[in-house]
């Protein structure tokens, strides 16, 4: 007969077993203990052998904090560089905008200028012409 597959009872399974990693380093560090009682040494040298052994890890300890402290605040000033080129970029781009707005607003002044200068220029042709239209009816009678 089948049986029924369910994920989530995968899930638990996973959760009550937990990660290895864990029991296996309490386990490693038991035997270490346990092999140092043991170890065919007088209580002061395993003592003296302990004390030498726990300055090297602690400097070892120290040099890679230190190594990620360096690799932090290198990875935070890189950080910091790129924002604050991609905002001078930004900025850039606004000014380099607005200079454009700005020449597009004089073209146009200047073309609404002279289409003016052009308009008035007509409309006093045609001022002069409809004069001069009305003057000339009144000239031919008398010639």
């Amino acid at each position: 007969m089948a049986r029924h597959h369910d994920d989530d009872d995968d899930d638990e399974v996973t959760e009550r077993r937990g990660s290895v990693v864990v029991p296996f380093l309490w386990g490693l560090a038991a035997g270490a203990a346990l092999g140092l009682l043991f170890a065919p040494m007088s209580g002061e040298e395993l003592r003296a052998d302990l004390a030498s052994r726990s300055r090297k890890l602690k400097d070892l300890a120290s040099q890679k904090v230190d190594e990620i402290e360096d690799l932090v605040a290198g990875g935070y000033e890189e950080a910091r560089a790129k924002v604050e080129e991609r905002i001078e970029s930004a900025k850039r781009t606004v000014k380099e905008g607005r200079q454009a707005a700005r020449d597009v607003v004089e073209a146009g002044r200047e073309t609404a200028q002279g289409a003016r200068e052009e308009l008035e220029r007509r409309l006093a042709d045609a001022r002069e012409a409809r004069r001069a239209a009305r003057r000339a009816p009144d000239e031919e009678p008398g010639a």
